[in-house]
């Protein structure tokens, strides 16, 4: 097996289609509409994959893709916390935490719109109070909200510093209920993951699973 460099994650080409979709919502006279970030509101997640295997340098094959998405909506922090434990590793929690969101920054250029979702928040705005809870950092997520012009969408943004517990533990979606004033079992979430779709049941809040963007994978010549 060819030995893992840290160029090689920027040889990969992500071509993103944004075909329409439907999103079916649930019945029911929701109150409050709360949605995830990374993989619901924007098409993140390839780009997040990219600096984690980036910052982690020679222990990037510890980090399959299909783990990353495994763990999608589990704070950055806790994702270290894990890939020490699973594999003995000693990595710093925070320097690699700072050195991969410092990545994601300047490969944000690559960020897009899941648009099917953005219009219908954009269409809930100013009828019904909207937040965001999301497993990032704050300015991960409002570097993104606001390079897609929707960070004034939202009456609030509950990011990894607003709580002890990440999904799948209901603790982000009730603190947003919470800063929203509307009781949880009146809000409906949307979410892409399972760990997402996981923490709104346990917050007694009904959801919509988001699907993921269509790609055609390509290496660069």
């Amino acid at each position: 097996m060819r030995e893992w460099a840290p160029s090689d994650t920027l040889d990969v080409v992500i071509e993103r289609t944004q075909p329409a979709f439907p999103l079916e919502l649930p019945p029911g006279d929701f109150a409050a509409y709360i949605f995830d970030c990374d993989g619901t509101l924007a098409d993140t997640m390839p780009t997040h994959y990219k600096a984690w295997l980036t910052a982690l340098g020679a222990h990037a094959e510890v980090f399959p893709e299909a783990m990353f998405y495994e763990l999608g909506g589990v704070p950055t922090a806790r994702i270290v916390e894990i890939l020490n434990e699973r594999h003995g590793l000693t990595l710093p929690v925070d320097t690699t935490v700072a050195h991969k969101e410092h990545l994601f920054l300047e490969m944000s250029g690559e960020v897009a719109a899941i648009e099917p979702v953005v219009a219908l928040a954009k269409s809930f705005a100013g009828v019904k109070p909207m937040a965001v809870a999301s497993g990032g950092h704050r300015r991960i997520v409002m570097s993104t909200l606001r390079a897609l012009g929707i960070a004034d969408l939202f009456q609030a943004v509950v990011t990894a510093e607003d709580y002890h517990r990440g999904k799948p533990s209901p603790d982000p979606f009730l603190e947003a209920a919470l800063r929203l004033g509307v009781s949880p079992e009146k809000c409906l979430v949307f979410e892409d993951t399972a760990t997402g779709i996981a923490a709104a049941n346990a917050a007694g809040m009904k959801s919509v699973l988001v699907p993921p963007p269509l790609r055609t994978p390509s290496a660069a010549a």
